[in-house]
């Protein structure tokens, strides 16, 4: 009889992803699971607020997306109210947003233009998990 060794295993990092758009956040999910993530969803930044305060010893970092109801914008400042060092990655289908670069300047870890690949989302998670 054999055993597996559990030594070496490490849990999943648990990424919580939001978007108001049904598709975008069904396929984000999807993509996040074929990573290699857990994901946890939101659909909207309100939504996304409650799901990481119930979640928010487990999440590795939120994916907000810029423009939804109770934007990504009003999610970050209460998600860094919660919890300063929380890991934030802002995705936007606007490459030039003054909101997004005062959230780069107010500690937000990354942005990502969407649409955007499953290679490049891949690389800015490891970038932003890895800092």
């Amino acid at each position: 009889m054999q055993t597996e060794k559990k030594e070496n295993y490490e849990p999943q990092p648990v990424i919580l992803f939001a978007d108001d758009d049904a598709i975008c956040l069904e396929v984000g999910l999807k993509i996040l699971h074929k990573l290699g993530y857990k994901a946890l969803g939101a659909r909207d930044g309100k939504e996304a607020i409650e799901v990481f305060l119930n979640f928010q010893k487990e999440v590795n970092l939120v994916i907000l997306d810029m423009k939804m109801p109770y934007n990504g914008c009003a999610a970050f400042i209460q998600l860094k109210k919660i919890n300063a060092s929380v890991k934030v990655l802002i995705a936007s289908g606007y490459a030039k947003d003054q909101q997004i670069r005062e959230l780069m300047e107010q500690g937000c870890n990354g942005f990502i233009l969407k649409p955007f690949s499953i290679n490049e989302l891949s690389r800015k998670i490891l970038d932003i998990l890895n800092e």
